[in-house]
């Protein structure tokens, strides 16, 4: 006798082992029908896993850029697509200055810190060892605006700000070029010909936006980088490249930004219709194109997993509604010996139930994969779970008793005697 054909029990209460053994055997007499049904649910499972890892890491990659730049932080930038034809001198590009800084102190309240930004690149010497990084001039308040902690040492004394002193401090990544396991707080890294004296080094804050090494870096006073620094570029005096500021209250933003752009604005003598010399950006902004990014990608795997999901399912309910003509006589014969109704549903239920789980089954081990193999491709976030196991799970159940129930609900609904006449 065919498997997928063996006569159903007559009577009796079922079990649910005995009911899911039943639908085993059932299904394993035609194995291929089984797996090309199931074959929309394990794409559909596999897109949930994707897709669910995908969403769950761009909201822990977010969290972390947040806390790495600086939560209620607005940066101020120059307005670069405002400079039209040739520039004639540096100071029509960098049109902040140390006096928007005092103005934006003095006039807004809500800023709870502020600092003036010099940068640029360098080579740094220290015996043996040299690294080429980025070096930025800063203002104490930055530290505390972008969240960065020390992990070793201080930062520079406040004499050291004001007299222009050679007083650096290093990143985690710099820290380990130039001085793997050795001490590195007191030493000194040389800059063309002027020794720096290591005050500090800074927590390992990982990875940003753009896959920039937030730790690759040396932060030296303002007016250091401009003395000292800033070389043959000829920034003009307290011209700055840029403005980052910290707002207590994220409530304040919106208003904050506001103001700043108000304030710039009469600083810079710009009159009513003459477009901004400066950009103000806060964190949500800067961070914004990689969500809507991300966010687009997770739709488009909803989509794809709810579309195979459906397809998945309405080819669950046609196998299942082929096996109900196919076992009519069966049916009809268990009926006439004293099966209930309800006995005939729970069967055929069971089988729509262990087809989608099995697909189910599946469908979760090519979405670890696809997750697996997405995070060595490609630069997306990834941040899986158990529960993304266990939604997988559900999913594939939920899709086996919705698509399964007509079926098996139209089986329990035949007639025992013109059954038998099959």
């Amino acid at each position: 006798m065919n498997p997928a054909h063996t006569p159903l029990h007559a009577g009796g209460q079922l079990h649910v082992l005995d009911l899911l053994q039943m639908a085993v055997f059932a299904l394993r007499g035609n194995w291929l029908r089984s797996l090309l049904t199931a074959l929309g649910v394990i794409i559909g499972i596999a897109a949930v896993i994707v897709m669910v890892a995908i969403g769950g890491g761009t909201r822990a990659e977010l969290d972390r850029l947040i806390t790495g730049l600086g939560a209620n932080r607005i940066d101020i930038a120059p307005n670069l697509s405002r400079v039209g034809g040739a520039v004639q001198d540096l100071g029509s590009l960098f049109t902040l200055s140390s006096s928007d800084v005092e103005a934006l102190r003095e006039q807004i309240p809500e800023i709870a810190a502020i600092s003036g930004v010099l940068q640029g690149r360098t080579t740094l010497v220290h015996g043996d060892a040299n690294w080429t990084t980025s070096w930025y001039g800063v203002d104490a308040d930055y530290f505390g605006i972008s969240h960065a902690t020390l992990a070793e040492g201080e930062l520079w004394t406040p004499e050291a700000a004001a007299g222009a002193l050679p007083e650096v401090v290093i990143g985690a990544t710099v820290r380990h070029k130039l001085f793997a396991e050795t001490e590195a707080l007191g030493q000194t890294i040389r800059i063309g010909s002027t020794e720096y004296r290591v005050v500090g080094v800074l927590a390992p804050k990982g990875i940003g936006m753009g896959g920039n090494d937030l730790d690759d870096g040396i932060w030296v006073p303002l007016d250091t980088g401009r003395r000292r620094l800033l070389g043959r570029l000829g920034l003009p005096p307290q011209r700055l490249m840029n403005i980052v500021l910290g707002v207590a209250r994220a409530e304040d933003l919106a208003y904050v930004e506001a103001e700043a752009a108000r304030v710039l604005r009469e600083q810079h003598r710009l009159l009513p219709g003459m477009a901004d010399d400066f950009q103000v950006r806060n964190l949500t902004q800067i961070v914004s194109t990689r969500h809507q990014t991300t966010e687009l990608m997770s739709v488009l795997l909803a989509v794809v997993a709810g579309v195979s999901l459906l397809v998945g399912g309405i080819g669950i309910m046609n196998i299942m509604l082929v096996s109900v003509t196919e076992r009519t006589r069966e049916i009809g014969l268990r009926l006439a010996i004293g099966a209930t109704p309800r006995d005939i549903r729970r069967q055929f239920l069971a089988e729509a139930v262990v087809l989608s789980v099995g697909g189910g089954l599946l469908g979760i081990a090519l979405g670890l994969a696809l997750t697996e193999l997405t995070l060595r491709l490609s630069e997306l976030p990834i941040a899986l779970g158990s529960h993304t196991v266990l939604l997988a799970a559900v999913v594939a159940v939920g899709t086996g008793l919705f698509f399964g129930y007509y079926p098996a609900h139209r089986a329990a609904r035949l007639d025992p005697i013109e059954a038998l006449r099959q």
